[in-house]
């Protein structure tokens, strides 16, 4: 028994490495403006190749877990998917090549994040990472979906540089972001919903987001509606679920900011 346990312990250890309780995530912090950063997990590919440049996927927790533990973001959304060992890449439908993602998934203090956070982050996360920015995806549920309706809607220039999203679960947004889905519209970010059939406030939250967009350019949205409340969104994340052949990686893949 003692060399049983002896054994399952060096492989833990060897599993985790030097970052602990967040391999194969590594923490780092993310700038939200010139003077303040937040914490953050970052997974990067394993063998990142000179010249090379990768699709960004920034991950927005719900409001249960922010705060200042970090190691609270595993417990839902894409973080948890990795850290239960899924890998987060996948093959894009349109030209049937392989991607590996670098995933960020930063902690905020309350709530979610603002939109006003958001292109300072990428700005950081760009400088210091080899992003392709052509290819820059948000995803969140619940509060974090919040953040991805108010960055899509916050301005022009931030609407630019977002390639396409997926949005779980999200609440209402402040009545000016409800007016500007004509930005979203405009460069053409497309955004693939979930919410449950029985989430009611947030199951008419999503389809108001989707009506709002298909009032300026049909064909921008997709929307899954589920046998479920406020849950269920790590079915979703699972990169093993797939809708009409496609989870939601391979179909982000499919979009990029110039389209």
């Amino acid at each position: 028994m003692f060399l049983k346990n002896f054994v399952l312990l060096c492989s833990l250890v060897l599993h985790t490495g030097a970052d602990g309780q967040y391999a194969p995530m590594k923490p780092i912090t993310v700038k939200i403006s010139p003077w303040q950063t937040r914490q953050a997990l970052i997974l990067t590919p394993e063998n990142i190749s000179k010249g090379k440049k990768y699709p960004l996927l920034i991950c927005f927790h719900g409001r249960s877990i922010a705060g200042h533990d970090l190691s609270k973001i595993f417990r839902q959304g894409v973080a948890r998917q990795i850290h239960e060992g899924k890998k987060i890449e996948a093959v894009n439908p349109k030209d049937n090549k392989k991607y590996e993602f670098i995933v960020v998934a930063p902690l905020a203090e309350s709530w979610s994040f603002a939109p006003q956070d958001v292109e300072p982050m990428l700005d950081d996360i760009l400088k210091n990472y080899p992003v392709d920015p052509s290819r820059v995806y948000l995803t969140g549920y619940s509060a974090g979906g919040w953040s991805v309706e108010s960055a899509k809607t916050h301005s022009k220039t931030l609407s630019k540089r977002i390639a396409a999203c997926v949005t779980m679960s999200p609440p209402i947004l402040d009545s000016p972001y409800l007016k500007r889905y004509k930005l979203a519209a405009d460069e053409n970010i497309h955004t693939w919903y979930f919410a449950g059939a029985q989430d009611g406030y947030f199951l008419k939250n999503a389809r108001s987001y989707v009506d709002s967009t298909n009032r300026y350019k049909p064909g921008l949205t997709r929307f899954t509606v589920y046998n479920g409340g406020h849950c269920c969104w790590e079915e979703y994340y699972n990169p093993a679920h797939r809708e009409n052949g496609m989870n939601i990686y391979e179909w982000l893949l499919q979009f990029k900011n110039t389209d």
